[in-house]
Formats: C-alpha cells, sequence, structure tokens
C-alpha cells in the first residue's frame, strides 16, 4: 500500500475523531479526542500509518537502526512499520519502552534487538504536550540510543513540537488537527 495522506485523513475522521467534553491525559479538557487505536489496529489504519512514517524516516536521511516509542501506543505503529520494512528488504528493528524497568528478569526498561550506540527513531500516535514522547526520548537515551527524531500520526498543536525542539528534536508528524479543521484550544 502507499501512503496516502488524504486517505488516512478519511480514515482519522471516520474512526478516530470524537467531539464531545474530553478530558486529557494531561488533565486539560478537549472539545475533541483522538483514539489512534482505532486506527493503527485497523488494516487499512496500520498500512497507511506504517508506510507514511517509512516515507518519513528515509526522506529524513540514512535509515535508523530501529524505531520503537512507549508501550503500549507506539507497540502497534512499531510492528507496522517493521512488518513493511521487512516486506521492503530494509534492515530496520525495532523496539519498545516499558513505562517502568522490568522487575525481574534483566530488568530492561527498552526491550528488542538495539544495541547501545545505534540511533533510533521514536514513534507516537497522538502528540499533545509531547510527555509520553519525551519519556519514552529519556529510556533510549538513558539504554544509550541516539535519537534522531519523533514522528507521530497527528499533532494537537498544543505545545509539543516546541518540547522536542528545546531537547534538539526535530518532530515530523503525518497530520495536524488542523486538516480537521480544527484550532489549537
Amino acid at each position: 500500500m502507499k501512503y496516502s495522506k488524504s486517505d488516512l485523513i478519511q480514515l482519522l475522521g471516520a474512526e478516530a475523531l470524537q467531539r464531545g467534553e474530553f478530558t486529557l491525559a494531561s488533565g486539560k479538557k478537549a472539545s475533541y479526542y483522538l483514539d489512534c487505536r482505532r486506527i493503527t489496529l485497523h488494516p487499512k489504519g496500520a498500512n497507511l500509518v506504517a508506510a507514511g512514517m517509512l516515507e518519513a524516516i528515509q526522506a529524513s536521511g540514512e535509515l535508523p537502526a530501529a524505531v520503537g516509542g512507549m508501550a503500549i501506543g507506539a507497540d502497534p505503529i512499531t510492528a507496522s512499520i517493521v512488518t513493511l520494512a521487512g516486506q521492503q528488504d530494509l534492515p530496520l528493528k525495532g523496539f519498545m519502552v516499558r513505562k517502568e524497568p522490568k522487575g525481574h528478569g534483566t530488568g530492561k526498561q527498552v526491550e528488542g534487538p538495539v544495541e547501545p550506540g545505534q540511533e533510533v527513531v521514536i514513534v507516537e500516535d497522538v502528540i499533545t504536550s509531547g510527555g509520553s514522547a519525551l519519556k519514552a526520548v529519556d529510556a533510549a537515551e538513558a539504554f544509550g540510543l541516539k535519537v534522531r527524531e519523533v514522528i507521530g500520526i497527528i499533532d494537537r498543536l498544543a505545545g509539543g513540537e516546541a518540547a522536542f525542539a528545546a531537547r534538539g528534536l526535530k518532530l515530523t508528524t503525518l497530520t495536524t488537527i488542523k486538516d480537521f479543521g480544527i484550532e489549537p484550544e
């Protein structure tokens, strides 16, 4: 499947965007909610997101060693990208970041076939303040990975880009809320 921004916008509007009164993870109130798991766990959505993100990753330079992000939200994104990369014979691996290090076994917070020193890209579904993705960045860097950039499905335009810029990271998103006629709140 080729990436089509218009197809992704149409699917997000039909499957993920809800209007009403919602409380976000930050505690802020919002007049809309984006449930991107309805996209990342959808057969067409998973393919569109993977194709769009893989295209963005390739456009920004040499292929990193891996993509990954905070469990559970980034897991289906990572799996879709890695699957598509494998179909194209690209050596792109995946990893996941646990909210906390495991309390047993190896006690890792970063899981997957990655090694310190490798360059990676953090993936995320919805970018609001950037908090969740920044936690993934912190854990990846503590593990020894070099985070190149963050790629999200949709930017709520609520400060995330500035938060990443303050850390020297570029944010790329496939869409923004403006694609749905919504202005930042």
